[in-house]
């Protein structure tokens, strides 16, 4: 990479970490902090967010019909997102420790931490956990995806790519020849290394 990419990465990542320190400033606001791992509010705060929940009985009474109605065509999706989970799983259980790929740990992007929230009905934290289930998953995907693109094809789109993964930075430029040579040879020899 030549040195204006360089310096550009350096500060995109030092906003990156000014970010982190600004969701940090945030939570201390909002009275939480996390001991091994779990939230954990004031006391007076917990008080508050249980005055504020709805209760399970006027949340389903007062859902519009159509929410009651898509409802099962979104539950429905559990299935192929269970069947990914799986198949992906596997996949990189087989396949990363043949290409010397470091694993995606699933418990780094699979995060369920609203069930905490006391300001949550039953069926609003089901549907948390849905929605942490279903993105998490997601992310975990992409990720095996990205290793497994960075290293087999690790060749930028000669068009812009939309959300490109973090990975995608590293991949040497369309059309290309000799860096991509190059690339594969690094590639081939650190997963000998291993």
């Amino acid at each position: 990479m030549d040195a204006k990419v360089d310096e550009l990465l350096g500060r995109i990542h030092a906003l990156e970490l000014e970010l982190e320190a600004e969701f940090a400033r945030q939570g201390a606001e909002l009275r939480y902090g996390l001991e091994h791992g779990r939230v954990v509010f004031e006391e007076e705060v917990l008080r508050r967010h249980r005055e504020l929940q709805t209760r399970l009985s006027r949340y389903i009474f007062n859902a519009k019909p159509m929410v009651a109605i898509t409802a099962p065509v979104i539950y429905a999706m559990i299935v192929p997102f269970m069947l990914l989970d799986i198949f992906v799983s596997v996949y990189q259980a087989v396949c990363f420790p043949a290409y010397g790929i470091e694993k995606v740990k699933r418990g780094d992007y699979l995060i369920f931490d609203r069930g905490h929230l006391a300001y949550l009905n039953a069926l609003e934290k089901l549907n948390c956990a849905y929605c942490s289930y279903a993105n998490g998953l997601i992310a975990y995907v992409r990720e095996i995806a990205a290793r497994t693109e960075a290293y087999w094809c690790p060749i930028k789109h000669a068009r812009k790519t939309i959300g490109a993964h973090e990975k995608y930075l590293d991949f040497v430029a369309f059309g290309d020849a000799e860096a991509y040579r190059r690339r594969i040879a690094e590639l081939e020899a650190a997963a000998e290394k291993k």
